[in-house]
């Protein structure tokens, strides 16, 4: 990962990220088995997913566009801290339980969060572009210096995807054995924790960005409205990645009454089908990094496949042991899928969009569950696990053909007229971006994801 991120203001990102989810999925997983024993309810639990992970969805954002309106700094940092207040406050709810303001809290903490990390995606891809040399594109094109910017935020949202991956691997098992030993409460004060180190970690990171698009929250919005009509590709590609995503997450529902149920594993057979997914997503999340730009295509669309081939892989499944191939399949497709089209998205996006293109994509992603959810529970309710999981991959099959046909077309960079001088001039880390006009073009007036 030295390789891949070459400065240490980046590294130190990556740090701040890694922290931070290893103490999300600490507190993810803390505060469900909490919820769960107090209220002996699925459903209670599946509201406080909801809560956490969809309704911040609507909200994300504004925020993200109000937040770069802002010329303090700190402003990220904040959103950490906030996050920090938040789940302490459920800490203390658990011992004086009642659901209703846990939900509320729950989403506060989740808006804070989504919004956090989108904005934290376009800071990274800035710090990166500002590693690229000026000496490439002295041609008169350009061309060599964008191919050098645009692979700069493709090892930069590579990197971060690794950190997710192992994240997503060694967190929910951290978190077990913390409630197990020291219970709920301490899990979460772990988590208030990780959200200080990280915004400590981030005080001089400066999300602020101006454009011609005004400083209204309303105008910032209408002007990331504005560039995805604009760009046919970017909307098609978001639209068709949103399906995909709500395949993938209605499957959720369906794999405890698969492993425990069809295949008999138990609770350490659904255990097992989880560290395989886990660890099919961090191989290609290594893989992603070593790999060129011009194979970010190809990734996407063979990481959807990948997914819907497990689904299938489920359905056919006839015992524990195939169905963890299969599992590890599904997370090798998961490691491919989300980093690709977040690279995709910032090459179709002018930079000064990228913060609430980000916010719009990792939105977009939180929504998908709010609908996949209930799709998983209806169809395993009116079928049976293999049926329901034959069901969704088939489809999630028919969409990786259509982002074949999608990306053979051709995905083309954002048009910018006007030459963004802040990101590639290299600023130091915390030093105010200078003011960037809008882009018209194309109907442009004067921008994402886990999905977790």
């Amino acid at each position: 990962m030295r390789l891949a991120l070459p400065s240490p203001a980046l590294r130190r990102i990556l740090t701040a990220y890694t922290v931070n989810r290893l103490g999300s999925w600490v507190g993810l997983v803390a505060l469900s088995l909490a919820v769960f024993d107090h209220t002996h309810s699925a459903l209670a639990v599946a509201a406080l997913l909801l809560a956490w992970q969809a309704l911040p969805a609507f909200l994300v954002p504004a925020v993200v566009a109000r937040v770069e309106v802002s010329k303090r700094r700190g402003t990220l940092s904040g959103l950490y801290f906030l996050e920090a207040g938040a789940t302490a406050a459920l800490a203390v709810l658990l011992w004086h339980f009642w659901l209703p303001a846990l939900l509320l809290l729950a989403a506060l903490d989740g808006t804070a969060a989504l919004a956090a990390n989108s904005l934290l995606r376009a800071e990274v891809a800035r710090v990166a572009r500002g590693q690229v040399p000026n000496a490439a594109g002295a041609d008169g094109r350009g061309d060599s210096r964008d191919e050098a910017v645009h692979e700069a935020e493709r090892k930069a949202n590579a990197a971060l995807n690794v950190a997710f991956s192992i994240s997503f691997v060694t967190g929910p098992v951290l978190a077990g054995a913390v409630v197990a030993g020291a219970g709920a409460p301490a899990a979460l004060f772990i988590d208030v924790g990780t959200f200080l180190i990280c915004g400590a970690l981030l005080l001089d990171l400066y999300p602020h960005v101006e454009d011609a698009g005004g400083d209204s929250v309303r105008a910032r919005l209408r002007a990331a409205w504005a560039h995805i009509n604009a760009v046919p590709s970017l909307r098609a590609l978001l639209l068709v990645d949103a399906v995909a995503l709500i395949l993938v997450q209605a499957g959720s529902p369906i794999e405890v009454v698969y492993v425990k149920s069809t295949l008999h594993g138990g609770d350490s057979g659904y255990g097992l089908l989880v560290t395989a997914w886990g660890a099919g997503a961090v191989l290609t999340s290594v893989v992603f990094a070593g790999s060129g730009r011009r194979a970010l295509r190809v990734m996407l669309s063979a990481g959807i496949f990948a997914l819907g081939a497990a689904f299938v892989g489920y359905a056919a499944a006839p015992s524990l042991a195939l169905g963890c191939l299969a599992a590890f399949v599904g997370g090798a497709g998961n490691g491919l899928d989300w980093p690709s089209l977040i690279s995709l998205v910032q090459r179709l996006t002018p930079k000064h969009l990228h913060g609430r293109m980000m916010g719009a994509t990792e939105s977009l992603g939180s929504l998908t569950m709010a609908v996949g959810l209930p799709l998983g529970g209806a169809l395993v309710a009116l079928s049976s696990p293999r049926a329901a999981f034959l069901i969704l991959g088939l489809a999630t099959l028919v969409i990786a053909a259509v982002l074949v046909r999608l990306t053979a077309v051709g995905l083309e960079p954002a048009p910018e007229e006007e030459p963004d001088t802040g990101p590639l001039d290299a600023p130091p880390l915390g030093a105010p971006p200078p003011s960037s006009q809008a882009i018209r073009a194309s109907g442009l007036l004067p921008h994402e994801p886990s999905p977790e």
